[in-house]
């Protein structure tokens, strides 16, 4: 009986000093190139050496007196973590690598020792075949994604205007395509009902967000000619009706155009018939009709039109002084009797007149 109670008490006092030792976490899964950090962490007070592992290789060791000892490994570096209650030390792994992953052992000589799992993944790229694609409504569009360089294999999803396919409605393969890397292909079988946004996703359990690519299918109509049974595209039939919407309006401007031309031109006239009419009719009427009255100066200055007004004077009084009979401009009939009658001179006569015209 004796013995039993000594093994029991062995026992408990082994349990004891083993929960005097922890590590976290207990995985770890992180993507190549990024940070990794493991805290190993003991309340016992007699530690001495802590010393970290990689697969069973030491790559760090620590000094309860001295701290961290300098390491033949750049990448691997130690921090002391402010724990008021325990001696704690983090071992971190600044750009981690492929060979890295595995098995991070704490081993508190003397005290105990403690395990965790080190996953290193790879993120590749992703993207689908082809460009945006145009398809009439009610047609089947293909569409294949491809997904190159990951490590594990890919996880692949389709979404259709953000919104996620079911899994029964593509189909997935996967093939090695290096030392550790996987390619994985997809094909989604979409019918074209709306215009719409198709896009692929991949990831693997370190992405936080997915990878993703996408096409743009726009969905056109069709309208039925009755008769010859021919589809005409409802995009061609726009397009035709916009050219010849464009063809109208510019017709419409040009007769536009031309008519205000026109108009102008009718101004320009009537303009030139009330210049005319000031004493046109006289100078025809005196230069026996050698005066073009259609004629008319693109630039009429003031003095040029002083001018014309001055000079068609002259020629109105030239054709007044023709126009006054001689019986009407004689003023003293005594006075024309007794010329006559005296046989003035021609010249004299002349004279008479001209004062008579005058007054």
């Amino acid at each position: 009986m004796g013995i039993f109670y000594l093994l029991l008490f062995l026992l408990s006092c082994r349990a004891g000093v083993g929960a005097q030792l922890t590590l976290s976490p207990q995985t770890l899964t992180v993507l190549r190139g990024e940070e990794a950090r493991f805290t190993c962490s003991t309340s016992n007070t007699q530690w001495t050496v802590m010393v970290w592992l990689l697969d069973n290789k030491a790559v760090l060791t620590i000094s309860k007196e001295g701290g961290a000892l300098p390491s033949i490994y750049p990448n691997v570096t130690a921090e002391e973590s402010p724990d008021s209650r325990a001696d704690s030390w983090a071992l971190v792994l600044k750009k981690t690598e492929r060979r890295n992953q595995g098995r991070v052992t704490c081993d508190l000589q003397g005290v105990d020792r403690k395990s965790a799992l080190l996953f290193v993944q790879e993120k590749g790229s992703v993207k689908v075949f082809g460009d945006d694609k145009l398809a009439f409504k009610g047609q089947s569009v293909w569409f294949e994604c491809q997904a190159a360089g990951w490590f594990p294999q890919p996880t692949l999803e389709w979404q259709v205007n953000d919104k996620k396919v079911r899994q029964d409605e593509y189909n997935i393969s996967s093939e090695q395509s290096g030392p550790n890397l996987f390619t994985g292909i997809s094909n989604l079988r979409v019918k074209a009902e709306k215009s719409s946004q198709v896009d692929c996703l991949a990831s693997v359990p370190a992405l936080a967000t997915p990878l993703e690519s996408g096409v743009r299918l726009t969905v056109v109509a069709e309208v039925l000619q009755e008769g010859d049974g021919c589809t005409v595209p409802l995009a061609v039939t726009a397009s035709l009706s916009a050219l010849l919407l464009l063809l109208l309006l510019s017709i419409s401007a040009v007769c536009w155009h031309r008519q205000r031309r026109q108009a102008k031109l009718r101004a320009q006239e009537v303009t030139r018939f009330h210049l005319s009419g000031v004493g046109g009719g006289l100078v025809a009427e005196a230069t026996r009709g050698r005066v073009n009255l259609a004629y008319a100066s693109d630039v009429c200055t003031d003095a040029a039109y002083n001018e014309l007004n001055t000079e068609t004077g002259r020629k109105m009084d030239f054709v007044s002084f023709h126009k006054v009979p001689d019986v009407v401009a004689s003023s003293s009939p005594s006075l024309h009797s007794k010329c006559e009658a005296q046989a003035c001179p021609s010249e004299e006569r002349s004279q008479n007149i001209r004062r008579i015209t005058t007054v």
